[in-house]
């Protein structure tokens, strides 16, 4: 049976902001090391799917780039992940207008391989989930769309696409964002707790049944259009997936994943040889501790760390924490290059954070230049502020890439 991996780039990233300023959200780095996008994919490669396409549209130059440098499988094991970038043709002068419409117009690029299935992925989630348990449900029951599915409480079902089923695990209704209404009420699952099926945007179609529902509409999201209307016309069954996954949406979603990660038990662990996370190989020397009292961390290659304290953070690669420096609750992305000799920047301020430095509930993109005697906290500014130098999201203050911030700011 030939299967292949259809992975969704993902729109224009808004609640991501400014992390997705510079690049798409599948490319956003998370736990040090990796990006979002590296999460489907390896789910895809230990799942056995080799054939795998990543459609791309928003600031698609990064994501490009890390999957041209990561992704080569060798002409003997065969396989490929293959771009498709949203393009103009002949029938299509626009953008990709949805999920939906993404997928019918890359549908052409699947005729070489001419799949029996296609399993459709999010670039956006993290997750570890073996794909070929969800494949092997979907032809046992004689499934046309297998819809993977999350138990969510109440308050998480009110924003998502929940799903009503049947005994036989059958989905019999849907509804997108239902709110806390009777409608809500009416899709309760079919379980001993008060939890609703909510869909995890991951869709394994038969082939011929995915190219009927997209050729017959013009219709462009999943979820809004293609899946209602789907239920009613063909089996389309849940596979219920028990185990931990998040949807990285918003800047405190992605916060709060990324500090879940230095727990001692971690839900999700990158530390499952059996089911690796693969990413780029770049061959960074070990990180060097000068002095600090490290607690709750991950700390990523390359790195040199001098500073006092670091406490339930997760610091990526080369970063730079000077002496004296504070770092809590927060998440330090590091930077792209070493600066060798002198500073290559006007401000003379290097890269990374500077001696005594206060970073508190904070994100810092990469390749920031922080001065000496900084601090940088959430306390006392107003949720959605916006300046050169910081952005407030939920809580969070998010500094940008690239940002330069003079010695002695107060933010």
């Amino acid at each position: 049976m030939k299967i292949v991996g259809l992975i969704l780039g993902g729109g224009a990233g808004t609640r991501l902001q400014p992390l997705t300023a510079e690049r798409s959200k599948p490319a956003v780095p998370i736990a040090g090391k990796y990006r979002l996008v590296d999460i489907p994919i390896s789910n895809c490669i230990n799942s056995g799917i080799r054939n795998i396409f990543l459609l791309t549209q928003f600031n698609s130059v990064s994501l490009h780039q890390h999957i041209g440098m990561v992704y080569r499988f060798d002409q003997f094991s065969g396989g490929h992940v293959r771009i498709l970038a949203a393009e103009q043709t002949p029938d299509s002068a626009g953008w990709f207008q949805g999920t939906a419409d993404a997928v019918r117009r890359s549908m052409r690029y699947l005729k070489d391989i001419n799949p029996d299935l296609v399993v459709i992925l999010s670039g956006d989630q993290l997750y570890r989930m073996d794909l070929q348990e969800v494949i092997d449900e979907h032809i046992a029951r004689g499934a046309d769309l297998t819809i993977s599915t999350k138990p969510v409480p109440r308050e998480e079902a009110q924003s998502l696409g929940i799903m009503q089923v049947d005994k036989a695990g059958r989905i019999i209704s849907f509804a997108e964002k239902p709110g806390d209404t009777e409608k809500l009420d009416q899709l309760k699952a079919p379980r001993d707790d008060d939890t609703y099926l909510a869909s995890m945007g991951i869709y394994v179609f038969n082939m011929d049944v995915m190219k009927k529902l997209l050729c017959d509409s013009d219709e462009s999201d999943f979820g809004k259009h293609i899946i209602p209307g789907a239920i009613d016309a063909y089996k389309v069954y849940s596979y219920i997936f028990e185990d931990y996954w998040e949807d990285i949406g918003t800047i405190r979603s992605f916060w709060a994943a990324n500090l879940a990660l230095t727990d001692g038990l971690p839900q999700f662990s990158f530390y499952d040889m059996s089911k690796v996370i693969y990413t780029r190989m770049r061959y960074l020397p070990p990180s060097k501790i000068n002095h600090c009292n490290l607690s709750r961390c991950l700390l990523s290659d390359g790195c040199i760390i001098s500073g006092e304290r670091i406490d339930h953070a997760v610091i990526g690669l080369r970063a730079l924490v000077g002496e004296g420096s504070l770092v809590e609750d927060s998440i330090i992305m590091g930077s792209d290059y070493y600066e060798h000799g002198e500073v290559d920047d006007p401000s003379g301020i290097p890269m990374g954070i500077g001696k005594n430095c206060v970073v508190k509930n904070a994100i810092i993109d990469k390749n920031v230049r922080i001065g000496d005697g900084v601090v940088i906290s959430p306390e006392g500014k107003p949720n959605d502020e916006q300046t050169e130098l910081y952005w407030m999201c939920e809580g969070i203050i998010v500094i940008p890439k690239n940002t330069v911030i003079p010695s002695g700011t107060v933010l």
